[in-house]
């Protein structure tokens, strides 16, 4: 099942988040998991939108990670918007502690992802976007857009 060249296979993200946030630095984190959430994960049934992570004695947890129940799990469903533990180098928890104790800046899970039959987290490091950001990054897209659009109708003559 795990063969070295299988990738990875992105199953939820958070879009708003790069909305947002501006995105500091990016960690992988492993998730614990319980029973059926890993059935109902692998199908597309996550929602990060609301989502962000805490540090608590030394551990990440991530908070408002919505996992549908699964339909065929009958009694060993558990609370989709339950806490759920992230696994993490203690080295990197330590990082995380320091950036997470400077204002403004807080953790978001970006990402829902499997990589060789495992499902993971991609964790940010992240500091709020004001309104003003958020309209100057939405222009910022749109002149882009324009650019492209023009760049590719003169390539066609």
């Amino acid at each position: 099942m795990g063969s070295k060249g299988e990738g990875t296979k992105i199953l939820a993200e958070n879009r708003k988040a790069r909305h947002d946030y501006f995105i500091e630095e990016g960690y992988e984190a492993g998730i614990v998991l319980v029973g059926t959430e890993v059935k109902s994960v692998r199908q597309g049934k996550a929602n990060l939108k609301d989502s962000y992570a805490e540090i608590r004695n030394g551990e990440v947890f991530v908070r408002n990670m919505h996992i549908s129940p699964y339909e065929k799990g009958n009694v060993f469903n558990v609370d989709p918007l339950r806490e759920r533990k992230l696994l993490m180098h203690a080295e990197e928890i330590r990082k995380l502690i320091g950036y997470t104790t400077q204002k403004g800046y807080t953790l978001i899970p970006l990402s829902l992802y499997l990589k060789n039959g495992r499902v993971k987290v991609h964790l940010a490091v992240a500091k709020g976007k004001k309104d003003y950001d958020k309209r100057a990054s939405m222009l910022e897209k749109a002149a882009k857009r324009d650019i492209e659009r023009e760049f590719k109708d003169r390539m066609k003559y």
